[in-house]
């Protein structure tokens, strides 16, 4: 226990960082508070959500397929409003369901998937229904400082989390106000491609490669089930991690691949027990997902380009400020251009155009898992900036870029009217 805290886990950055998350935390608690009092009811979206959830913490039922009563009202709110016309939900598993449904299991007036489901819509409720997606968003912001930190030092870790925790894009995810509850696909997608990269660099310990390791195939099973529960399409991660890990262990690529794959396993038995262990609705439930939704027109649609940009925007305007720098300081100093700054931004690169491939995917989509990768980006590049003869002046121009990033946050917040 003494080896436990220590001042490495628990110093300065560690409360520093808690200090932002606890920031974070306050401004979607004021946002699902304006929502609360503005809107009298919850969207019939979310409450259909969490009635198939619900449905199956009960064993009425599988959330998402024909299986059980539920499914009817939430099939034809797809086929009217977003245009689906199958059996299946063809972007989520029911790991989607189960998570939005969760807080329902409370003992304390727990919702009866019957005759209560109405109390989600209207009261205390709607509090807890947002919790797993508060909760999602701390773990991706720690994840993202605690990447960027073992990366470029502390500064780029302050940075990075500085940059999350005043986004207004982020801040609106995490409180599920007016969007979809992506940000488990996001945290499950981030961890997935790190967590895969972490594995690769402790291949060459003289150590047993999967015993050793059972921790991080653990971990990343669970994040890829998280991302690829909540998203299917988010599977083309799978290829990426793969990509990166065979790279950075080119001696040990059998060790990589099977650690991979038994990650993968315990990815699969998860979902497979969000499928309550059903082989033929898990089969079935796959066939119908739609795992690469890509229309290829769309790369020629100017419409699809305009709201990647309106998607980034929503991060702040000076994050744009920051990114453009990022990239101008990436392709003309030769320093910057190393696996660290390279790897997140190919995952940018590749989500973005993947967001315009796929116009049709519910949400925000690869627009939303691209925005962390784009944050340990510039956070990147700023550390490297930070390490120049410059790095007052740096140093000055970040803090002031960054102060006016949270001020522009917090004032529109304050301003916000549903």
């Amino acid at each position: 226990m003494p080896k436990f805290f220590t001042r490495e886990r628990f110093g300065t950055p560690q409360f520093a960082a808690l200090l932002l998350l606890f920031c974070f935390l306050a401004q979607c608690l004021w946002l699902i508070r304006l929502l609360i009092r503005a809107t009298p009811t919850e969207p019939r979206s979310n409450v259909l959500i969490i009635a198939e959830g619900l449905r199956e913490w009960h064993g009425q039922g599988i959330a998402g397929t024909p299986v059980g009563r539920g499914y009817i009202g939430m099939r034809q709110w797809q086929e009217t409003q977003l245009g689906f016309h199958s059996d299946y939900d063809r972007n989520h598993s029911p790991l989607y369901y189960l998570i939005a449904a969760a807080p329902a299991l409370i003992p304390a007036g727990a919702i009866d998937p019957q005759t209560g489901l109405s109390d989600a819509a209207s009261g205390h409720w709607r509090w807890w229904i947002r919790a797993p997606y508060v909760i999602f968003g701390l773990l991706l912001g720690a994840s993202l400082w605690y990447v960027a930190r073992r990366l470029y030092g502390n500064s780029g870790g302050y940075i990075a989390l500085a940059l999350y925790c005043f986004s207004p894009l982020i801040v609106a995810t995490t409180s599920m106000v007016l969007v979809e509850p992506e940000i488990g696909a996001a945290w499950g997608t981030f961890g997935a491609i790190f967590t895969g990269i972490a594995v690769a660099h402790t291949l060459y310990a003289p150590r047993e490669v999967v015993l050793w390791n059972w921790r991080r195939i653990l971990l990343l099973g669970v994040s890829l089930a998280l991302a690829i529960g909540s998203q299917f399409s988010t599977i083309v991660i799978l290829p990426l991690a793969l990509v990166f890990m065979l790279y950075l262990a080119p001696g040990r690529r059998l060790a990589a691949l099977a650690i991979l794959i038994a990650s993968c396993f315990v990815a699969a038995l998860i979902l497979f027990a969000s499928y309550r262990f059903s082989p033929r609705e898990f089969a079935a439930g796959f066939t119908h997902a739609e795992l690469l939704p890509f229309v290829s027109p769309a790369l020629r649609m100017s419409v699809t380009y305009r709201l990647l940009g309106t998607t980034l925007l929503r991060t702040g305007p000076a994050v744009m400020l920051l990114l453009a720098v990022s990239l101008v300081t990436y392709f003309a100093w030769p320093r910057t251009r190393y696996f660290g700054t390279t790897a997140p931004l190919l995952v940018w690169v590749i989500f973005l155009l993947m967001t315009v491939a796929s116009p049709h995917t519910p949400g925000l989509g690869f627009g939303l898992l691209a925005v962390p990768f784009m944050f340990v980006f510039v956070a990147g590049l700023f550390a490297d900036l930070l390490e120049t003869r410059s790095r007052d002046l740096v140093r000055a121009c970040v803090l002031g870029i960054i102060a006016a990033h949270a001020l522009w946050s917090v004032l529109a917040l304050s301003r916000l009217s549903f």
